[in-house]
């Protein structure tokens, strides 16, 4: 690797070093304002695109069953969760976010999104999808990572 390309790299490795502390620390934030632990963001986190099963949260959140069915009981005696049978499968339950926590959480990330589709401004769909394509192998080496350390 050409000695330019290695400056590059580092200069890379740092800059996401810096924004994922920044991240780590707006959630910590958000968290301390909802009252919310960083496990009962997390939980929170996984619902925003749709509703899951406790065992697809406890995987996410790197959660035991039982340390997974304190948190949602916790999370739904706020009013932040509900469980409901599934349609295609009444033996299954499923979870979701209330009303009521997708416009408190909203409230906080809202603002943050909406700036952000900014950050975006000059790039086209080729370096978008390249983009995209380059956080989806970012997230692959991350999960593979994080199974190694965990033992799986």
């Amino acid at each position: 690797m050409s000695e330019p390309r290695q400056a590059a790299m580092a200069d890379i490795g740092l800059a996401m070093q810096r924004y994922q502390r920044s991240v780590q620390a707006f959630d910590d934030a958000v968290g301390r304002r909802l009252g919310l632990g960083p496990a009962d963001l997390r939980c929170l986190d996984w619902l925003a695109d749709g509703p899951k099963t406790a065992g697809e949260l406890a995987r996410g959140a790197g959660l035991k069953a039982a340390a997974t069915t304190a948190l949602l009981d916790r999370l739904e005696r706020r009013g932040l969760v509900e469980r409901f049978a599934d349609e295609d499968d009444r033996r299954r339950v499923l979870v979701r976010m209330t009303a009521d926590a997708e416009r408190e959480v909203g409230a906080l990330y809202g603002p943050m999104v909406v700036e952000g589709v900014g950050v975006f401004d000059g790039l086209g769909a080729e370096d978008l999808e390249r983009l995209r394509r380059l956080l989806l192998r970012m997230t692959d080496l991350t999960d593979r990572h994080r199974a190694r350390v965990e033992g799986d």
